[in-house]
């Protein structure tokens, strides 16, 4: 149980320092950031890989938008108004984009969670291992005939 308390405060320290540090969206935009938050939606796939028509476009309009001043909030809401919530290539962090953050995180923590207890189960239930030069105290069963003459070799040690 204490090491479930220490894992959930691990990850909720974590997230809490995820959102904090994250940016605000009043900084300067760049080509940069404008390449690497949005997606064509034509091929899906993000502006800085995308050769589409409508790729280039976009990064035409956002040169002129960022050439005039315009803030990333502003940029964003440009494009989310012109090609809808599927031109950002990070969901949004509230709401229900919320759940594209957390059940990744949810799973892995369940998971995590879940080896842990089979790797106590697994320790708690395996055999204790024989140290070296120790016998145990019944020992292996042998055959009748080689545990006879198992007894006739070691009687003859004795004499």
């Amino acid at each position: 149980m204490k090491s479930f308390v220490a894992v959930f405060t691990i990850l909720a320290l974590v997230f809490g320092l995820a959102f904090a540090f994250r940016s605000n969206g009043d900084s300067k935009p760049t080509m940069n950031w404008f390449e690497n938050n949005f997606v064509c939606t034509t091929c899906h796939e993000p502006l800085v890989e995308s050769n589409s028509p409508l790729a280039g476009q976009m990064e035409r309009e956002a040169r002129r938008q960022i050439a005039d001043g315009w803030s990333k909030k502003r940029i964003q809401a440009y494009f989310v108004a012109a090609l809808g919530p599927q031109v950002l290539a990070v969901p949004k962090s509230h709401g229900f984009d919320l759940l594209a953050w957390l059940l990744p995180l949810a799973a892995i923590a369940c998971g995590a969670v879940a080896v842990g207890v089979a790797a106590r189960a697994w320790y708690e239930n395996r055999d204790e291992p024989e140290t070296p030069g120790s016998v145990a105290a019944d020992g292996p069963k042998l055959a009748p005939g080689l545990d006879l003459r198992v007894d006739q070799e070691l009687a003859r040690f004795d004499t």
